[in-house]
């Protein structure tokens, strides 16, 4: 898992590098289909022999619900400090926990809420709308944080009977054909060097995808989930040490809400798991 967040901020740092002089469609569209190409021998080696009903639906939406969240990315990680970037992102499981509860029917207690409460609060403090003027690189995140967390519930449904490396192979296929009209649209001959800096994105980001479900299989989500949380740090420190941005005290105390929040709500799926297997198991042992 830290291994996967010095990834993930090495690809931030990169696609922040690049700036805003390459269309936010364009860049997003060569990293997923350099994706596509690296991904492509474990993805043909995984492929499922048949599909079940509704499984080929939930792949297409994922593809462009993820697609249209990471055009919103790139757009903001061109205009917004790395730091903050992050930080926002870090609403996403709080996005999660509300659609299991609305679309999964999944309890949300009032523990659960609280949780949520406080990591809406922590967006207000990095935001701090009414106190400062909330910039379009600022909405563009904040509005790509729910369509990911849709992406995830839908992979977490996925990941019950499909090849993980397939699925990240899916998602790339899918984010492909969805960013490709705009792409096309807005389209310029990038140079050498930006080609260059892309594929190392698709590297980076492919790699990190796959250190990542390595890290959910090793240990519970408790566990790894505050780990990834440095990935903060890591972006802070890229942002000061090589585009000089500066330390915004207020994101960082945000962040901090965000995270003690997401860690409670993901503390507290574990435990909620955890009672019903065990209650399960009793149930069964009685029969």
């Amino acid at each position: 898992m830290i291994l996967t967040s010095f990834l993930f901020v090495a690809m931030t740092g990169i696609v922040r590098h690049l700036g805003s002089d390459m269309p936010a469609m364009e860049a997003a569209f060569i990293r997923y289909f350099l994706g596509c190409l690296l991904i492509a021998p474990l993805f043909f080696k995984n492929r499922p022999k048949k599909f079940e009903p509704g499984i080929l639906k939930l792949y297409g939406i994922r593809g462009f619900v993820h697609g249209i969240g990471v055009i919103l990315w790139f757009y903001a990680m061109a205009r917004i400090p790395i730091a903050e970037v992050t930080a926002i992102g870090y609403v996403a499981p709080i996005f999660v926990t509300l659609g299991a509860a609305i679309f999964l029917g999944e309890k949300l207690r009032i523990r659960r809420i609280m949780g949520v409460g406080c990591g809406f609060v922590g967006a207000l403090i990095i935001l701090r709308p009414g106190f400062q003027d909330v910039n379009l690189g600022q909405l563009a995140q904040l509005c790509a944080t729910p369509l990911f967390a849709c992406s995830f519930l839908i992979a977490k449904r996925l990941t019950d009977t499909q090849n993980p490396s397939f699925i990240v192979g899916m998602l790339s296929i899918g984010c492909t054909i969805t960013l490709l009209p705009g792409a096309i649209y807005q389209w310029r001959t990038p140079t050498a060097e930006e080609i260059g800096w892309l594929s190392l994105t698709a590297v980076f980001a492919t790699i990190g995808h796959v250190t990542l479900t390595k890290a959910f299989q090793a240990a519970p989500i408790t566990v790894t989930q505050p780990l990834g949380f440095l990935q903060l740090v890591w972006a802070a420190l890229l942002g000061i040490l090589v585009f000089n941005e500066a330390l915004d005290p207020f994101v960082f105390a945000g962040g901090g809400l965000i995270i003690a929040a997401t860690t409670y709500i993901s503390h507290r799926e574990m435990q909620a798991s955890r009672d019903t297997a065990r209650l399960e198991k009793a149930r069964l042992s009685e029969l």
